[in-house]
């Protein structure tokens, strides 16, 4: 994600993180056939399970915000790449009753947040389904910057992020970014509470005493994009059309205490429109934003509907934002350490849209950015270099990662630059990528030798020379 309250130019901004750190990453070069640790990620090792790839997941959740306490289901398909004996997933708190494979029972056991599941007889190679039965009171995770994330309580229910580890606080998965699945939400509230979570709504159904919210994100979406806020909310329809010819919904849901965000859902199909003439048609089919008084310091890019804070919803980070959809949302890191990619890019849309709304140029920005001191933070780590789990969203992933993009834009001029851009966002839509792929399409384009320029910029600390 991308935690990023408002990130801009100036602002050097932090954000939430996850749990273990590991050694550096090889260099981007290798990483492209390399195999990602045991939980398929270099930066949380325990998160994930590299063994299988989940195709879809169904949650039913029933939740009560009076006592912050949910009843729920999770179905999953998933593909096993070979014969297994057991396989993980990720759920933090809360009790598991039951576990179904292939509509067996399962044994399962607790490890931290891994829950291990050992179908009797084991698995074979190919596609299997799992039902988890759990429930309780979730919780918050706490990330070691200090930042929160998981499921956040507010005023009048919660709200559920995920970046980069919070998920496993509400849904079991397989929590690792390079497994991208749809999903289907099944939402059960008190009826006069609403309840919204990514994709197209599917239906409302109310009930009596209770309203069932179904939402779907047929577009495949890794697990930290994954987003739920229920609680009381003024609810806005509206669409936009599509560069490509589409009529694209718009849901935005905004706390009634915290007041309409106006600007901002006006703004969005502006801003909608802006980056699709930079970076090809919006790559989802429903758009929208959430803002509610989760107390948590930051927005988040969570498909299809992203988050802000109650005072969030600020022309910079709706930029941000929006540009996630195509660069983090879409086209997806594999591993977190190529983080870059997408805070890089949504930084870099940040400072189009300056350029292009009388704000400074990209140049502009570069230059400010490169006279700060060489001794300064923007300096160490590189940004795909980093050890500590708390430099994931620090200001190289950010700021140095937009000034990796300009330099490449200068070196290889503006209609190269743009077209590999385009390229990088339809090539890989609903994809999962290296830093390694994107040196090879930039050389292709160009035809020039790049590894230099993205190795001084992204594995070397210091401030490289001669800019």
């Amino acid at each position: 994600m991308l935690r990023r309250l408002g990130l801009s130019l100036a602002t050097l901004a932090l954000a939430s993180t996850g749990v273990v750190a590991l050694a550096p990453p090889a260099a981007y070069a290798a990483q492209a056939g390399s195999e990602a640790g045991a939980g398929g990620d270099t930066l949380f090792p325990r998160q994930g399970d590299a063994r299988y790839q989940v195709r879809s997941y169904d949650v039913s959740l029933d939740y009560t915000p009076v006592t912050n306490r949910l009843t729920a289901t999770t179905r999953i398909v998933a593909v096993a790449a070979r014969d297994l004996g057991r396989f993980d997933l990720d759920l933090e708190g809360l009790d598991v009753s039951r576990v179904l494979v292939d509509g067996e029972q399962a044994a399962f056991s607790r490890d931290g947040h891994e829950l291990t599941v050992r179908p009797d007889g084991g698995l074979d190679r190919g596609r299997f389904t799992v039902r988890v039965d759990y429930g309780g009171e979730p919780q918050e995770h706490i990330d070691p910057d200090g930042s929160t994330e998981g499921w956040v309580r507010t005023a009048d229910g919660a709200t559920a992020l995920g970046e980069p580890v919070g998920t496993m606080t509400w849904i079991p998965s397989n929590n690792t970014p390079g497994d991208k699945a749809r999903y289907t939400f099944r939402l059960t509230v008190p009826t006069g509470y609403e309840a919204t979570a990514n994709g197209v709504l599917v239906s409302q159904r109310d009930e009596g005493l209770t309203t069932t919210w179904t939402w779907r994100a047929d577009d495949p979406m890794a697990t930290y994009l994954a987003m739920v806020s229920i609680g009381q909310f003024d609810v806005f329809e509206s669409q936009t059309e599509s560069v490509d010819g589409r009529t694209i919904p718009i849901w935005s849901f905004t706390d009634v205490t915290g007041g309409d965000a106006a600007a901002a859902r006006r703004l969005l199909p502006k801003v909608i429109a802006f980056q699709e003439r930079l970076f090809g048609p919006y790559p989802f089919d429903a758009a929208g934003l959430v803002v509610d008084d989760a107390d948590v310091g930051y927005a988040l890019e969570t498909q299809t509907r992203p988050f802000y804070p109650s005072v969030g919803a600020a022309d910079g980070a709706l930029v941000h934002e929006t540009a996630h959809q195509w660069f983090g949302d879409s086209v997806t890191l594999v591993d977190w350490h190529d983080i870059w990619l997408a805070e890089g890019f949504a930084t870099y849309a940040e400072w189009l849209w300056d350029a292009r709304h009388g704000g400074d140029t990209p140049q502009e920005h570069f230059d400010d950015l490169y006279d700060t001191p060489a001794s300064g933070a923007l300096w160490r780590p590189a940004p795909t270099e980093f050890t500590d789990a708390a430099d994931l969203f620090g200001s190289p992933v950010y700021n140095r990662g937009a000034m990796t993009l300009h330099a490449l834009r200068k070196e290889v001029g503006g209609d190269d630059f743009f077209r590999i851009v385009r390229l990088w966002a339809q090539r890989n839509e609903d994809g999962s990528v290296r830093t390694a792929q994107l040196v090879r399409l930039a050389e292709r384009v160009s035809g020039r030798e790049l590894s230099p320029l993205f190795r001084t910029w992204l594995e070397k600390a210091g401030k490289p020379a001669g800019y």
